[in-house]
């Protein structure tokens, strides 16, 4: 099933190259003026001084060539040599009909699949996630999602921080308060199954033992040596710290769900732990690493560089293995494990020359190829100073406290609206967590990947304009239109295209390969969120303009019962690649 612009788009490629026109010159595009067309092409202005012809009369060869094109109603030569292109409404309703019937939705998968790895969140052990992990979280969460959806096959991957000196502050933290004695005592066990800790314990634990560490050298040092032994294998403090993390990963996990996010891989920075010295051992081998100043390391640096890149600091001074270590044997383990095409990380573009200096190393290693290590990078969520959002005492918002304020602000906005009066608690309940997830991802994910935005709760929680729950609400009403049709015994038919609003709708309908395409190449959830919009503006038009219960015969009615179901299908499909679910009723 092929999409309308790109079946136009082949034909007019096929009637310029007839004229001598390289065909990666030609571009249709949709037309800036929907009123005079819904495609067009401003290649003749460009090819015609190469071929030394006139851009008009090119246009007219080619316009020529595609008269009586079986999908088009009208071909038109504008002005200087714009090609305008009018669809015929059979051809739109065939397609409208095509979309309604398909599994995707109008959508095209990919031609050659590939394997991705897309890392994302970052979550960390003994830390509650604040607001920082949001973006990266539902970007992630909505690229997984897109790329399975085109036919890779993809892992999402947590990438748990459950490693290095942040479990030796726990460990003697705990050792200082009395807690989980059986652990910290010599020998090899057996260890109690019972956790000794709760996450309250580790919330409150972790940054009292990370401030101390700065004031108390030998706190610090017994933090070093706790980190040592655990990371060398001592029985009693391995088993505390799978406590640490079992705890850790139920909250998170609570997290994670209420967002709607959720991930394939919980891997940690302990699973690539094991492969770190023979990595290094072999990089010394080979002569990849060099020793400098006490310490090992990877040039990175290439010529032509704008600015020089520091290399890669893989063994430090001291002998331990660095940040960046423990990411090159990750991308080493998953060499081995997933064989990726890809490896997308979603993670603050503030890391950009960390990823730079990983990829080089991984491609001077031959664990990946150029190209195959891609950090996706996302700006920030901004408070209205515009730096980084943080709760009104200047902290960092946790993430539990940021959905609970959401959650809050659909009840209010559900009641102001008189939403959802006729439903039970729960119903509502469920509701009003919906509301409050799709205004957050809507509000995240309809700005471009690489911007950071202004985070206003109240702007994004409005069931009008662009937001989260204006495209609920108009789900919502074409699910209540179905269900009047189906207790009236109404039944979807053939689609006829006859009206403006409908011809607006069908094209929209269309337009969502397209938008998917390139949303999956440019890594751009935003494109999909554009899509989902502007299906929602085509149908609310369509909705007023032309009856559907009240159509003016029983053949329209179908037609325009089958323009609202594909419709809300492939408005469900959008939304549900933004990681948003839609409610039956509100």
């Amino acid at each position: 099933m092929t999409a309308l612009a790109s079946s136009l788009g082949e034909a007019v490629k096929a009637a310029f190259a007839a004229e001598g026109v390289d065909e990666s010159l030609v571009r249709v595009t949709p037309s800036d003026r929907p009123d005079l067309a819904d495609f067009q092409s401003n290649t003749a202005l460009a090819a015609a001084k190469a071929l030394k012809l006139n851009p008009r009369e090119l246009a007219q060869k080619v316009a020529a060539r595609l008269d009586g094109h079986a999908d088009l109603k009208a071909v038109e030569v504008a002005g200087p040599g714009f090609l305008n292109l009018t669809v015929s409404d059979t051809a739109l309703a065939a397609r409208a009909a095509e979309v309604g019937a398909d599994e995707l939705t109008g959508a095209s998968a990919v031609a050659s699949p590939r394997r991705v790895v897309i890392d994302f969140a970052g979550p960390n052990v003994a830390k509650p996630m604040h607001v920082g992990h949001l973006r990266s979280s539902i970007i992630g969460e909505s690229l997984k999602r897109l790329f399975r959806f085109r036919g890779d096959t993809v892992w999402g991957d947590a990438h748990f921080g459950d490693w290095g000196f942040q479990m030796g502050l726990l460990i003697v933290a705990c050792a200082d308060e009395g807690l989980g004695a059986p652990f910290l005592a010599e020998g090899d066990g057996p260890f109690p199954e019972e956790t000794p800790v709760t996450l309250e314990d580790l919330e409150r634990l972790y940054p009292a033992a990370a401030a101390r560490a700065k004031e108390d050298p030998e706190f610090r040092d017994r933090a070093r040596k706790a980190t040592a032994e655990l990371q060398g294998g001592r029985p009693g403090y391995r088993a505390l710290w799978r406590h640490f993390v079992a705890v850790s990963r139920t909250a998170l996990e609570r997290e994670f769900g209420a967002l709607g996010v959720t991930f394939d891989l919980w891997n940690g920075e302990s699973d690539a732990d094991p492969l770190i010295p023979d990595m290094v051992a072999d990089l010394k081998a080979r002569g990849l690493a060099e020793f400098d100043q006490g310490a090992w390391i990877i040039r990175v640096a290439e010529e032509g560089d704008k600015r020089e890149l520091p290399p890669l600091l893989l063994v430090s001074s001291e002998g331990s293995a660095m940040y960046g270590t423990t990411d090159l044997a990750t991308i080493l383990q998953r060499r081995r494990e997933q064989d990726f095409d890809l490896v997308l990380y979603c993670v603050d573009q503030r890391q950009s020359d960390h990823f730079e200096q990983v990829f080089r190393a991984a491609y001077k290693a031959g664990y990946a190829t150029p190209g195959q290590l891609e950090h996706a990078a996302n700006g920030t969520m901004n408070g209205a100073d515009g730096k980084p959002f943080k709760t009104r005492a200047g902290g960092v918002l946790k993430l539990h406290d940021l959905i609970t304020q959401a959650k809050d602000k659909a009840r209010e906005r559900l009641r102001e609206a008189e939403l959802g009066q006729d439903l039970s608690p729960e119903a509502f309940e469920d509701i009003a967590h919906k509301v409050a997830v799709a205004a957050l991802k809507f509000a995240d994910l309809s700005n471009s990947r690489t911007t950071s935005y202004v985070f206003d709760l109240d702007r994004f929680m409005s069931f009008e304009g662009k937001t989260g729950p204006y495209l609920l609400y108009q789900a919502v009403r074409i699910k209540s239109l179905l269900r009047r049709a189906e207790g009236e015994r109404a039944a979807a038919g053939d689609i006829r295209i006859t009206e403006p609003a409908e011809r607006d709708l069908a094209l929209t309908l269309d337009a969502f390969d397209q938008a998917a395409a390139d949303a999956y190449e440019r890594r751009g959830p935003h494109l999909v969120a554009e899509h989902a919009y502007r299906l929602a503006q085509a149908f609310s038009k369509f909705y007023a303009a032309c009856p559907v219960m009240a159509a003016p015969d029983a053949g329209t009615r179908a037609s325009r019962l089958a323009l609202s179901r594909a419709t809300l299908d492939q408005l469900e499909t959008a939304l549900d690649l933004l990681g948003i679910a839609t409610p039956e009723r509100m």
